[in-house]
C-alpha cells in the first residue's frame, strides 16, 4: 500500500500508477480514500488532469519513501548476510535517461529481482554503443543509436523533441502544452543543448535550415541544467519528451513539441550484443524496459498508432 502512494505522487495519476504497478486503479483509489478517512486530511488535490499532493500528502509521502528506503536497505542486508545475492545486469545509457527511466527500473528491481545487482552507467551515445559491443554492458539504451551488425535491437520507440517552460510562461500559456515552432521561441532567453547531446545536433541543424539566429543565454551538455534553467521563469529550454515526463506529471514544467520539419522525434533503442546470449535475468530486465517504453508511447496524446513500440525478441 505504501508503494501505491509513492507511485501516484511520482506519476501524478492513479491510472498511470496502476499501469506501472499492474493493479486496478480502483484498488489504489480505495486505499487513498481509506487513508484520508483514517487521518482526517486530504492527501491529494484531484485536478482535471493530474493528482497533486497536498501539504499533508507531502508529509505522508516523505514518510512513505523513508520507510521504503529503510525496508530496502534492511532486505539488502539480509540478502548479503545469507549470501543469496546472485545475478548482475549492467546497463549503459545516456544521462537524461538515467535520471528518468532508471529510477522506476530500480524500484521494479527491488520488488521483483531482489537478489540481482543492477549497475547503471551514464555516458555519451557512442560510448553506450562501444560498451555493449565490448561486453562492458549487457544492455544499452540511447537515442539515435547507429545500426551495427554487432548489435541487435530489443525494443524501440520515439521521443518527441520539444520546448520546455515553466507552467506560467507566456509561451506555455499561448500554446497550452500543444505544439510550437522554433520561430515561436524567438525573443525568449534560450538554454540550448550543445552538439555533443543528440538533440543539440538536431536543433543546430534545424536553426540553420530555418535561418533563425539563436541568441542563447547558455549552452550545455547537462540535462539537469537544462531542466533547472526553466525555473528561471522566462527561460525556454529544449529537451526530449521522455526526459521531462516526471516533471510534467508533477506540474513543474510544460512540454510543447516542436512541429518544425525534421524535428518531431528521436528514436530511442534498447540494444544488446548480437553474439551474446541474454540470460534469464537480463531478459526479464530487458522486458521490463520494453514495457516502460511502451507505457510512455501509450500515454502520449494524439499519436498515430502506427508509431507504436516495435518489440523484438529478448530471449
Amino acid at each position: 500500500m505504501l508503494g501505491y502512494l509513492d507511485e501516484v505522487a511520482r506519476t501524478g495519476s492513479i491510472r498511470r500508477a496502476a499501469d506501472r504497478l499492474g493493479i486496478a486503479a480502483s484498488s489504489i483509489n480505495r486505499q487513498i480514500l481509506a487513508l484520508e478517512a483514517e487521518f482526517g486530511v486530504q492527501l491529494f488535490e484531484r485536478l482535471p488532469r493530474r493528482m497533486r499532493p497536498t501539504v499533508a500528502g507531502e508529509l505522508l509521502i516523505a514518510h512513505v519513501r523513508q520507510t521504503l528506503r529503510d525496508h530496502a536497505e534492511l532486505r539488502s542486508r539480509f540478502i548479503d548476510l545469507q549470501g543469496q545475492r546472485r545475478g548482475l545486469v549492467r546497463i549503459a545509457t545516456m544521462s537524461g535517461l538515467s535520471n528518468t527511466l532508471m529510477p522506476p527500473l530500480l524500484h521494479w528491481m527491488w520488488a521483483n529481482q531482489p537478489y540481482v545487482k543492477l549497475v547503471v552507467r551514464a555516458m555519451p551515445r557512442d560510448d553506450v554503443v562501444s560498451a555493449v559491443i565490448n561486453a562492458e554492458a549487457d544492455l544499452g539504451l540511447g537515442y539515435q543509436m547507429p545500426s551495427d551488425p554487432k548489435l541487435r535491437v530489443l525494443a524501440r520507440t520515439t521521443s518527441r523533441i520539444g520546448v520546455v517552460t515553466a507552467p506560467g510562461h507566456a509561451l506555455a500559456l499561448r500554446c497550452a502544452g500543444g505544439s510550437v515552432s522554433l520561430s515561436d521561441c524567438i525573443g525568449y532567453p534560450m538554454v540550448i543543448p550543445d552538439r555533443s547531446v543528440t538533440i543539440g545536433a538536431f536543433l543546430a541543424e534545424a536553426f540553420e535550415r530555418s535561418m533563425i539566429g539563436v541568441e542563447s543565454i547558455a549552452e550545455t551538455n547537462s540535462i539537469e541544467l537544462l531542466k533547472r534553467s526553466v525555473g528561471l521563469g522566462e527561460t525556454v529550454a529544449f529537451l526530449s519528451e521522455i526526459e521531462t515526463n516526471v516533471e510534467v506529471a508533477r506540474g513543474e514544467m510544460v512540454f510543447s513539441h516542436l512541429r518544425d520539419s525534421g524535428l518531431q522525434s528521436q528514436e530511442l533503442r534498447l540494444i544488446a550484443r548480437r553474439t551474446a546470449p541474454i540470460d534469464p535475468v537480463q531478459s526479464r530486465v530487458a522486458e521490463e524496459l520494453r514495457q516502460m517504453l511502451a507505457a510512455v508511447e501509450a500515454q502520449r496524446p494524439g499519436e498515430d498508432e502506427n508509431r507504436g513500440i516495435r518489440k523484438r525478441s529478448v530471449n
